[in-house]
């Protein structure tokens, strides 16, 4: 064998994700930047946060607050995230036991699979849900298991959830407000889950970066208000969506003190820490502007509503949104082409970047739905308007 044939020998691996590619948030950027699309495609805001933040960034750099922040995350931050869990869900939790800071949500979703699952393990998924889950899971030798929800708003199909529960099923994964539908869960949704994992040694994990993104006047129903789900849960959130720098890659993972133990031993060996003058930043606006969060819901209601009206008179079918910054639409009256297709076709047609269902869902949901976010400034949100009325 040649030098160059055991070089390459030497070179090539078994793939531990050989069903994965490149995510489709990074594909469909890279095809908006190529079109010179406008980029409804990925879910980040392209307005800033408030500039006392980035005041409060600045100070604490030159203050020189740039080495290793605890492991954990710096006290401050972690006690005004419990200070804001009791504020709003009734939830009283120890700063230093059971919060953990983490660089971004998917990071904390990472640790918590890496943390409790064996091989073998089994993990309920709600389908359609965010691509990393899947992948995250089976990288640390569990099982994703896929309970479809229910069109036309997406509910939770409870008995299906029930039926799918095994002696493996050591987590059950909920998302609300949820990406990338919108729906979000009602009390009765916690109580149906509670009834589930009752009597049983299964784990709840919640992902609830979207918590401030509610609408219509409807609560956001934690799992950390509910008194079953809370001692059995993992609770996510993010800086990154409620502050608008999702580029910062802050979030953090609120859990009784035995499960968060577990979830420090991994992420210690993942980032050991997180971004510190960040930190101490985001813990100076929590306090001095605690009402940020609570305006959200009326800030980006505003964003979804002047959307959906731009919209008026375009082919386009649009769902109604109860929460987060997407809306969903149907191209069922313009296209029968595939969502990847029909995404591809738009961003290059007609310049605007959309993100297909399909890479949600284990199997091809067989519907004409994309994603768009409208966490965008006014500008932005009309001119793809203007071009999506046009297809």
């Amino acid at each position: 064998m040649s030098a160059a044939n055991n070089s390459a020998a030497a070179a090539s691996i078994s793939s531990k994700l050989p069903a994965v590619g490149t995510t489709i948030f990074s594909v469909m950027s890279q095809l908006a930047a190529e079109h010179g699309a406008i980029n409804l495609g990925q879910g980040f805001p392209d307005f800033d946060g408030p500039p006392e933040l980035f005041d409060a960034l600045e100070r604490h750099m030159r203050a020189g607050r740039n080495q290793y922040a605890p492991m954990a995350g710096v006290p401050e931050l972690r006690e005004q995230i419990a200070l804001k869990t009791q504020r709003l869900y009734g939830r009283s939790v120890n700063a230093d036991t059971q919060v953990t800071v983490t660089s971004g949500a998917t990071e904390a979703l990472y640790a918590v699979f890496a943390a409790v699952l064996h091989a073998g393990d089994e993990v309920i998924l709600l389908d359609p849900c965010y691509d990393s889950y899947a992948p995250a899971i089976q990288l640390n030798g569990g099982v994703p298991v896929r309970v479809p929800l229910q069109p036309p708003h997406f509910d939770v199909d409870w008995p299906a959830v029930r039926a799918a529960v095994t002696p493996r099923t050591r987590l059950i994964l909920v998302n609300t407000p949820h990406n990338p539908t919108g729906a979000v869960f009602r009390r009765a949704d916690l109580d149906a889950l509670a009834d589930i994992v009752r009597d049983t040694d299964i784990l709840v994990l919640s992902d609830e970066v979207y918590e401030h993104i509610v609408f219509d006047g409807l609560p956001h129903h934690s799992v950390l208000s509910h008194d079953e789900l809370a001692p059995r849960s993992f609770v996510v959130g993010s800086f990154g969506k409620t502050w608008h720098c999702t580029g910062w890659k802050i979030g953090y993972c609120v859990a009784p003190a035995p499960l968060s133990a577990e979830f420090r031993k991994v992420h210690q060996y993942l980032t050991f820490c997180t971004f510190a003058p960040a930190q101490y930043a985001l813990a100076e606006v929590m306090a001095s502007l605690p009402e940020h969060c609570l305006q959200l819901p009326a800030f980006y209601q505003a964003k979804r509503d002047l959307f959906r009206e731009q919209m008026t008179g375009s082919r386009f079918h649009l769902p109604h949104v109860p929460g987060g910054y997407f809306q969903l639409v149907d191209y069922s009256r313009i296209s029968n082409l595939p969502d990847l297709d029909f995404c591809q076709w738009l961003v290059a047609e007609h310049k605007v970047a959309a993100i297909p269902l399909s890479p949600f869902c284990a199997r091809d949901p067989g519907t004409f739905l994309v994603r768009l976010c409208f966490a965008k400034n006014d500008d932005t949100l009309a001119a793809a308007a203007e071009r999506l009325r046009a297809v």
